[in-house]
């Protein structure tokens, strides 16, 4: 019965796909199952899963739409997990961006976020960012504004935005988008107001002039003056890097540099990298040297110079220079510095790890284009600059030249004698041998010899004829100088930091150590040891008191021994001569490779941190003349950048009002010091009001002041 029952069932039907007019039919027996467009995947997939999932084996869909079996598993596995959206692949380009975000991406680029962020926000390449903003503009703050209180009027209710941080909210609560604001009127609170007394410095130098220099085509994305000036007083206020500034409050700095509110970090570090990837810094920094020099002049024609090494701990190959504060080599970079007299930086120059002597005249046509050609100069350095090469960069460009020669001291010629001089109303005496000398590879010059208890202690070299001996050696021993403000400026404004760790990585094409020189000189210096040994064995054997016949025995084997090493040296001196001590490094390793960081953003914010520097140095300067606390007042000054207080942004004026220190004698110099201040009529970076400084308790205070009343 069961067996006659199948044989009266008809075939099963099979499954059939057909193609055409761009349509694919898909059918079993004589029932449609479906149809789509031979472009359509998604449809396709879909299939390929519903039949499988109704009975079909995997072998036969598969061969039916011509695909692998394998594939075919693929694809139910995708729906399991993903359902629909596991069928559906995006291929090419991705999809255009909605009208929302075109719009976010807008009111973004208004509020100054770079191309790049606002890209990494929305998920896109930064050149779609670029050509939708080329096509469609931007919206500021206040046109987003007027589009959110128009939409309010129109009974729209609150407009949802997203904020700059990136969380939901409503147009009236969205902070953020004027943090870049520049403040009309109003009174702030804050704990940084002390770094006010910086603006007077700031204002003098040029400031904002030269910061409007690095504007171009970047002025229209945002407030230029206002991210420089924010760095530079952050900077000042001990913010070692970039990444410092987060630990600073952003609505209590904001006022000090006249915004409302300091842009976040992602978007300061993007801003500053934009700048200086269209600055010159080494130009903008002689412009501040000008300014400084032109408002606070030097009065001595003495300036030093030094290298100042700055590690690099990463795996990339930098070249290696000598660290002075570890003792051994490093890779890194090597700053060099000019300072005048009183310790303010002047001109820098950065690059990879060199001599003082190469680095000399770079630094010196900057100065030359700082001071004048025909200013005087008189530049010191230390022993690792007195070489006849960086003697006659000076010479070149007309700069006399002091340092210390380098040992072992000469014998002099000369008579000691007795100097003196007057430094800071005291005469100093000392006892000198004051006689000219020739240097080989330079000429001559004038050596001073230094006696102490009758004995020479050092030797200094100089171009400079004319100064007194004890004038000279005060100068060169005032070169300790760079080494506080190399010291300082580490510390407290963060010189040391790399800040960007681009870096072209090319075919390393310098000379380096020959091994096999060096194996060469080890043979010649053991051929040296075993030629003394064997005439030291001659003089052992002579001295030991043998009878003749025991010596006339030994003798022969001893000169051999003699002859033989004096042989040896010869051939080991022959066979060095030859040999380069230096070839390319290429010779060594085919593959050799030099990284060669990229400069220009930390020589940008190398600006900002000796302009922080010499505001703060000035500054100090101005609060001692009342202080007179040489000791303590640059500690003291520090502080004070961080004294708590009131900025009053009015119609006419910026009124800064400092809490009173504790110290009677702190409060009374800075007393003194807003009152010189204020004759200053400084101004913000962008804002043409003038600022006037008062503390809390000072006659002129408009703050009134708690009155005891009788009862």
């Amino acid at each position: 019965m069961e067996q006659s029952a199948f044989e009266n069932m008809p075939d099963p039907a099979g499954l059939a796909l057909v193609a055409c007019d761009g349509q694919v039919l898909v059918s079993c027996g004589r029932s449609l199952l479906y149809r789509y467009s031979d472009a359509d995947t998604g449809m396709r997939n879909l299939a390929i899963v519903a039949l499988t999932d109704a009975g079909r084996r995997v072998d036969e869909v598969a061969a039916v739409f011509g695909l692998t079996a394998t594939y075919v598993s693929m694809l139910r596995g995708r729906a399991r997990v993903q359902g629909s959206a596991g069928l559906v692949r995006r291929r090419g380009r991705p999809p255009k961006l909605s009208d929302r975000q075109v719009a976010k991406a807008r009111v973004w680029a208004g509020e100054g976020l770079t191309q790049q962020v606002i890209a990494a926000r929305l998920g896109v390449a930064r050149s779609v960012i670029s050509e939708l903003v080329a096509r469609n503009g931007v919206i500021t703050p206040q046109e987003e504004l007027i589009t959110v209180v128009a939409a309010g009027e129109a009974g729209e209710g609150s407009v949802p935005v997203e904020t700059p941080g990136g969380v939901p909210g409503s147009a009236p609560d969205a902070a953020p988008a004027a943090a870049l604001a520049r403040i009309g009127e109003g009174e702030h609170v804050s704990r940084y107001a002390g770094a006010m007394l910086l603006h007077p410095f700031l204002d003098r130098v040029g400031t904002e002039a030269i910061f409007a220099s690095l504007a171009g085509a970047l002025a229209r994305r945002y407030d230029n003056l206002a991210v420089l000036t924010t760095a530079t007083l952050g900077f000042a206020l001990g913010a070692g890097t970039v990444e410092g500034f987060k630990h600073l409050r952003r609505t209590e700095l904001g006022p000090v540099a006249g915004i409302s509110m300091v842009p976040e970090l992602v978007t300061l570090r993007g801003r500053l990298a934009a700048l200086a990837d269209n600055s010159d810094p080494l130009k903008l920094q002689r412009a501040f040297a000008a300014g400084m020099l032109a408002f606070d002049p030097a009065q001595d024609p003495v300036y030093h110079v030094d290298d100042h090494f700055v590690p690099y701990a990463g795996a990339r190959p930098v070249a290696k220079g000598w660290n002075t504060k570890r003792r051994h080599a490093q890779p890194g970079i090597d700053d060099t510095h000019v300072v005048d007299a009183r310790g303010r930086a002047v001109v820098f120059d950065s690059g990879g790890p060199t001599s003082l002597a190469s680095n000399l005249p770079g630094v010196l046509t900057q100065l030359r284009e700082v001071i004048g050609t025909d200013a005087p100069v008189l530049l010191g350095f230390d022993r690792g600059g007195a070489f006849p090469s960086a003697f006659t960069a000076c010479k070149d460009a007309g700069a006399e030249w002091i340092s210390y020669r380098r040992a072992p001291l000469v014998e002099t010629t000369a008579t000691a004698a007795t100097s003196t001089t007057i430094r800071n109303g005291k005469e100093i005496s000392v006892v000198l041998a004051d006689e000219t000398v020739a240097i080989k590879g330079y000429g001559d010059a004038r050596q001073l010899t230094l006696f102490e208890h009758g004995a020479p202690v050092l030797q200094v070299l100089t171009s400079e004829t004319t100064g007194t001996g004890a004038e000279l050696l005060c100068w060169l021993r005032s070169r300790w100088r760079i080494e506080n403000m190399f010291k300082y400026a580490s510390e407290h404004n963060g010189i040391d930091t790399l800040a960007d760790y681009a870096m072209d990585i090319d075919t390393d094409t310098r000379k380096v150590a020959n091994p096999a020189r060096v194996a060469a000189r080890k043979t010649v210096k053991t051929a040296e040891t075993a030629l003394a040994d064997a005439e030291r064995s001659l003089a052992r054997l002579l001295a030991a008191g043998g009878t003749p016949k025991q010596m006339n025995a030994a003798l022969p084997g001893v000169h051999r021994r003699i002859e033989k090493a004096i042989q040896d040296l010869a051939a080991a001196k022959k066979a060095l001569k030859p040999i380069p001590a230096k070839i390319p490094a290429t010779e060594l390793n085919p593959d050799a490779q030099l990284a060669r960081p990229h400069l220009q953003r930390r020589g940008l914010q190398m600006v900002l941190r000796l302009l922080a520097f010499n505001a703060e140095a000035w500054l100090a300067d101005r609060l001692n003349a009342y202080l007179t606390d040489p000791d303590e007042y640059r500690a003291i000054t520090r502080n004070l950048l961080h004294q708590g207080g009131t900025i009053n942004y009015g119609t006419h004026q910026i009124s800064i009002t400092l809490e009173r220190p504790d110290s009677p004698r702190i409060a009374h110099a800075l007393d003194l010091l807003t009152d010189e201040l204020n004759h200053l009529q400084a101004r913000l970076p962008g804002d043409h009001r003038p600022i006037t400084y008062q503390i809390t308790g000072h006659p002129n205070s408009t703050k009134t002041q708690p009155v005891l009343q009788e009862v």
